[in-house]
């Protein structure tokens, strides 16, 4: 079976969150279920030269986009027997970012090209796809150009798409003029029932009608986003695509996070007391005292939706329990400028880096005892896998990923993974904190945890099988699902 995963971004060639990560490497474990997966992305002019300088030209051709008539070249090239392809196309890739520094217009017109390029590309790649995996509104469009410009030829029309959505509240909401003047598309489309979204046109929207598949990144979420306090608008849209979502975690790439192998570490796990040896490194680093105390950890972008409120709420209250806090994240000013002046009047208790940096987050996992996670939603989320990965006990809130990776420990079985708490809550976090503290007090309690932790598997092996399955079932359709 052939697989094309269509996306914005990849590891190891651009990177602005999560996305990359997926696409840069679940590719490899679908790879390993025997399936020729490869991927398609644009060529950014910000991609280090050390990639650039590998890729070699495969194709060139035009796009035509309304009227316009622009350049597209394809690229090559193969890491570790997956193919990876490059649409360029200098006036839309070639600037100093990836996403958002441009007017909204401009935004729209980069990825429907996009879209349509990688669609027009298609039969020059001596690859014929049986599944497009789109990812995201960046390229919801592939599914709607597939179905309404080429589903008629020949080389496309048993070709099926898949979208899955990361993160729904990034739609990709655009003035309603595009309708006819980039996507070429008559009033007809511009409905309730199709692509309009409150008097614009709505790119994600588009994918979900448009989409054979619909995927997003964890059972618990394909649930939320189907009622108001999560749909972000489109609840409705999503209720009636309810018989083609399904919910499929992420993993994380045991190869980039491996305590037994990892660079970054002073000490490695397989070696006595390797926790404790890190958090003193860590501990130096930021100037806290050398204590054998717990350690709570944020590794986290500073942004509202990952419950930063609720801890500067009770930092207070937190600090005067015996343990240090250590956060490391970068976002809005306001928050950044919060945490350091709450490190600056704690500074034997609390440490903040605004700023992110690789390394430093491997090493912080390494060290802490806890990691904390109070999102008000949570898709999927990396952090607690990493932090399991790292024998680092999650504390996080019951939504999303989060609630389907961990689960609570409870003292009658000696089950669970972490500590959880159900409501956006301050005092209910700081509980649930307190609770874990009392555990880290208990030798044997804190061993059995990490027992529960070491057995878990947070690679992707069992996701791609479950995306193997998916793909299987997609290419039984007999004919796209349309709404």
């Amino acid at each position: 079976m052939n697989i094309l995963f269509v996306a914005s971004e990849c590891v190891p060639f651009s990177k602005t969150g999560g996305l990359a990560d997926v696409i840069g490497s679940l590719p490899i474990s679908l790879q390993e279920q025997g399936l020729d997966v490869r991927v398609i992305v644009p060529k950014y002019k910000s991609i280090p030269d050390y990639w650039k300088n590998q890729m070699r030209e495969k194709h060139v051709t035009n796009v035509s986009l309304g009227w316009r008539e622009q350049y597209c070249g394809v690229e090559e090239l193969e890491i570790d027997g997956i193919h990876y392809y490059f649409i360029d196309n200098e006036f839309y890739f070639g600037r100093d970012y990836i996403y958002g520094q441009g007017n909204d217009y401009e935004e729209a017109e980069r990825f429907a090209f996009f879209s349509k390029a990688v669609l027009e590309s298609l039969p020059a790649l001596d690859f014929q796809p049986d599944i497009l995996h789109v990812h995201d509104w960046q390229t919801a469009l592939t599914s709607l150009y597939l179905q309404t410009q080429y589903a008629h030829k020949p080389f496309y029309e048993q070709m099926k798409t898949v979208l899955t959505i990361h993160n729904l509240k990034y739609q990709g909401v655009f003035p309603a003029d595009v309708l006819g003047d980039l996507l070429e598309l008559g009033e007809e489309y511009f409905t309730s029932e199709q692509l309009e979204f409150y008097g614009q046109v709505n790119f994600l929207k588009t994918g979900l009608i448009y989409a054979d598949y619909l995927t997003t990144v964890s059972d618990t979420y394909a649930r939320e986003i189907q009622q108001p306090a999560y749909g972000e608008g489109l609840e409705g849209v999503l209720q009636k695509c309810s018989s083609k979502l399904v919910g499929i975690p992420n993993g994380i790439d045991y190869r980039s996070y491996n305590p037994y192998q990892d660079v970054h570490l002073h000490a490695k796990r397989g070696v006595y007391d390797w926790k404790s040896e890190n958090k003193r490194v860590v501990q130096e680093r930021f100037g806290l005292p050398k204590l054998e105390v717990p350690m709570l950890a944020m590794v986290t972008r500073l942004v509202e939706q990952k419950g930063i409120d609720l801890l500067t709420h009770v930092i207070e209250d937190l600090l005067e329990e015996d343990i240090q806090v250590v956060i490391v994240g970068e976002g809005e000013t306001y928050y950044e400028e919060l945490l350091l002046d709450i490190a600056a009047y704690f500074p034997k208790k609390m440490a903040f880096q605004p700023s992110f940096d690789e390394a430093l987050s491997h090493q912080i996992y390494a060290a802490s005892d806890l990691l904390l996670m109070p999102s008000k939603y949570e898709p999927c989320g990396v952090s607690q896998l990493i932090a399991l990965q790292y024998e680092t006990v999650p504390v996080v809130r019951e939504t999303g990923g989060l609630k389907d990776t961990i689960h609570s420990y409870d003292e009658r079985t000696g089950d669970g993974n972490g500590f959880s708490f159900e409501h956006y809550n301050a005092d209910e976090m700081l509980h649930t904190i307190k609770r874990a503290l009392a555990c880290y007090e208990d030798p044997f309690v804190w061993w059995r945890i990490n027992q529960n932790i070491r057995k878990c598997d947070v690679s992707w092996t069992q996701s791609s099988l479950r995306y193997k399955n998916l793909y299987e079932r997609v290419c039984e359709l007999n004919e796209a699902v349309v709404l």
